[in-house]
């Protein structure tokens, strides 16, 4: 099965190279993409400058898909795999056994896939994950912030295969006078609406992270569906 899909950057780049990036992204080293080409125009301009969105076809055919964002993963799946490779988490303790905990009972090992599927921790979406981790909301609010700027899912190319699997097709333009302010009004948007039910009434029933640890509570247990 064959999909298009873009990758934001400052430059035009043909050939992406295994083995190259950050550690400290979401999903650690990788090619981070989007099937939306808006959206990579958006990120493209991340710094407040031009920048182009590469486009690709990639072939998945016999790749290993790690999806997140299916079934048997939840969410706290996804919230291990950021707390392992993003670098920034607050001290608190609870937090400090909130990221130890997620990983013991959540961290999924994906070094065997060659592309991950999920959610992208950008800018304000970090800031909710860190809100659950410190125990400022329940669970619930984290599910629901994550769509709050409708940014969708990135498709991230994790191994030399994947990369193998990819051919260049085209670059468009981004500028920057249109799609930083972009960028920006999706983040303040966002955070706008969290603002409002973040203080909103929780019901008894909500899981926060403390409770999830008092309670034992891992990949199996029904509180979390």
């Amino acid at each position: 099965m064959k999909q298009i899909i873009y990758h934001g950057s400052d430059h035009v780049i043909e050939m992406p190279k295994y083995g190259e990036g950050a550690t400290t992204n979401d999903y650690g080293r990788g090619f981070y993409c989007t099937k939306d080409l808006e959206l990579a125009k958006e990120w493209a301009c991340g710094k407040g400058t031009d920048g182009y969105a590469n486009k690709y076809e990639i072939d998945l055919e016999g790749l290993s898909i790690l999806n997140l964002n299916e079934e048997p993963y939840n969410i706290l799946n996804w919230l291990a795999v950021l707390t392992k490779h993003r670098s920034y988490w607050q001290k608190s303790s609870i937090s400090e056994q909130a990221k130890d905990y997620l990983q013991e009972h959540f961290y999924i090992d994906i070094s065997k896939a060659d592309v991950i599927i999920g959610y992208r921790a950008d800018d304000s979406y970090f800031s909710f994950a860190q809100d659950f981790v410190s125990g400022a909301i329940p669970l619930s609010k984290l599910k629901d912030a994550m769509h709050l700027g409708k940014l969708g899912l990135q498709i991230v190319l994790k191994s030399e295969r994947a990369f193998g699997a990819i051919r260049y097709l085209d670059n468009e333009l981004a500028d920057a006078q249109t799609y930083f302010s972009l960028k920006t009004d999706r983040d303040r948007l966002a955070r706008q609406k969290y603002r409002s039910f973040k203080t909103s009434t929780d019901s008894l029933d909500e899981l926060y992270m403390i409770d999830i640890m008092r309670g034992g509570i891992d990949n199996e247990d029904p509180r979390l569906r």
